[in-house]
């Protein structure tokens, strides 16, 4: 019995499943199944558009204010080399093995068919929830958009559409009520459903148009301040010379240890701003709908991770230049940097709340591709974990559209129940330990791998592999750590979930142990 939790699909056959990305007719080979139409630039659009959300507009001021000060441009690059070793392993997994299923289907060949299954099971964590969590977010951003930046009044009546029944709802007056149902984001999961429904080529149209928006908006940002950035800004220490002097020196605030360059400092900012990062595994995922899987998924993955890097660091250069890091602390950080630059430059009052308004709006574009591409990632594992016989109704595809259609209806209506009704401080945190025990798994993949299948062709191969991989899952395990104890109790009740339905019903019905079965 043992032996059979950890039975492995063979890596020949997972690669003969995947199809010949050569082929004519541009499909897997057994009828019905993805179309190949990502190149590497749909990727890493699809990387962006995953990563770019509320984080670059909220994490960065709390990461500053509380721990790293200016040195919040350090924590990105730290958290961004820190993101490195799990995307090289993913890079290597995802060239080497290119399937749908991501994490889940690299588990599978390495570790074992339990080890997937909690990976897989983990996965609908991270995508599904997180695509709740954003939805959520997006109907708070769509909400201060038409109130505080159009200067739209909604009815009572409506204001209570917009949140769900655990939370409260601020009415002109100053009362709070309950909220009935998010309406707004139910509309979105179920639109951008429909749109992932319709095709692969057409969400990934919407995608990149989203992430031209966005990406535009923080360039404008960065362009518009770093011509009135104040080096008294920057220079947190002045005891300090060159670049550690946007560190600020180590104190005690309220008994904790605050700023430095250790725990309380750049570093906790750089597990902070870890989750801003969160979203290029996405990419794997697509694997059986990339036209070139060997060279266009590496490209995708980490050329999205470095085009965010980028972004983020300068981002934090400029809002930190331009406004003292202690005033940082707040919810929507950017538009404070706007309202100063704005001062600073001179302009009428107009002009402050059109790029107030501006930047909004990014944040609600940045927050529409993140939930295009979660629910794109989440039917993808929903397809693998199907053909695998692990959970049933989602291993078809669409004769016509050739998306795995039911399980981007089933994803896209438990998103849109779970938006309308949950608190967003629930589902939040388990976002973060699910992304970080996938990652753990897929950094320990890559040496395991290089064990057992040492001549395996791996079109892209990461070097000093057991000294990344290891580094990437110890990073990853550091910062769980690091998270709330009652997120890891909520982590271990997802899981025994997630194995009350595989000793229900995947074991028995696993195309592996069908087949093992006389």
């Amino acid at each position: 019995m043992l032996a059979s939790l950890f039975r492995k699909k063979s890596l020949d056959r997972v690669l003969a499943e995947a199809g010949d990305p050569n082929r004519a007719d541009g499909h897997a080979p057994d009828s019905g199944g993805l179309k190949r139409t990502l190149g590497g630039w749909h990727l890493a659009a699809l990387g962006v558009g995953a990563i770019i959300g509320a984080g670059i507009f909220s994490l960065t001021g709390t990461a500053a204010a509380t721990y790293a000060g200016p040195g919040i441009v350090y924590s990105f690059l730290i958290a961004g080399v820190l993101c490195a070793f799990a995307g090289f392993c993913y890079a290597e997994l995802a060239s080497m093995i290119p399937v749908a299923g991501s994490a889940y289907a690299y588990s599978y060949t390495t570790m074992g068919e339990l080890i997937a299954w909690i990976i897989g099971w983990d996965l609908i964590l991270e995508y599904t929830f997180g695509a709740v969590t954003v939805s959520i977010a997006w109907s708070g951003y769509l909400y201060s958009l038409l109130h505080h930046s159009l200067g739209i009044e909604l009815p009572v009546g409506v204001l209570r559409l917009t949140k769900g029944p655990f939370e409260q709802v601020t009415l002109p007056d100053e009362s709070t009520v309950s909220g009935i149902v998010n309406l707004p984001a139910v509309l979105v999961g179920l639109v951008l459903a429909a749109v992932l429904y319709r095709g692969m080529r057409e969400s990934a149209w919407v995608n990149n148009l989203i992430v031209v928006l966005k990406v535009a908006i923080i360039l404008a940002f960065v362009a518009l301040g770093i011509g009135v950035i104040s080096m008294d800004n920057l220079i947190a220490d002045p005891t300090a010379s060159g670049p550690a002097a946007l560190v600020p020196a180590p104190m005690l605030v309220d008994g904790v240890s605050r700023y430095g360059w250790g725990m309380g400092g750049v570093l906790t900012g750089a597990g902070v701003v870890f989750f801003a990062y969160i979203g290029f595994d996405a990419v794997s995922t697509t694997a059986q709908e990339a036209k070139r899987p060997s060279r266009d998924l590496p490209f995708g993955i980490l050329g999205s991770l470095v085009v965010c890097t980028v972004l983020y660091v300068l981002v934090a250069v400029v809002l930190a230049g331009v406004v003292p890091y202690r005033e940082l602390g707040v919810p929507d950080p950017i538009a404070v940097g706007i309202d100063r630059i704005v001062e600073l430059r001179g302009w009428h009052e107009t002009t402050r709340r059109l790029f107030t308004f501006a930047v909004k709006l990014g944040a609600l574009a940045g927050l529409t591709s993140v939930i295009l591409v979660l629910l794109l990632a989440q039917s993808r594992v929903f397809y693998a974990m199907s053909r695998d016989g692990l959970l049933p109704w989602f291993k078809d595809t669409h004769p016509r559209f050739h998306t795995p259609h039911r399980a981007t209806l089933v994803t896209g209506a438990f998103v849109a129940t779970c938006a309308a009704f949950m608190p967003i401080t629930l589902v939040g945190e388990l976002v973060s330990i699910g992304t970080l025990l996938a990652f753990v798994l897929v950094c320990l993949g890559v040496p395991i791998l290089r064990r057992t299948h040492p001549d395996t062709p791996r079109p892209f191969a990461v070097k000093a592999p057991w000294v990344v991989g290891l580094l990437g899952a110890a990073t990853c395990l550091w910062v769980m750590i690091g998270l709330p104890w009652d997120t890891w109790l909520r982590l271990i009740a997802w899981l025994a979930v997630g194995f009350a339905i595989y000793f229900g019903y995947g074991r028995r019905n696993s195309v592996l142990a069908r087949e093992e079965r006389p």
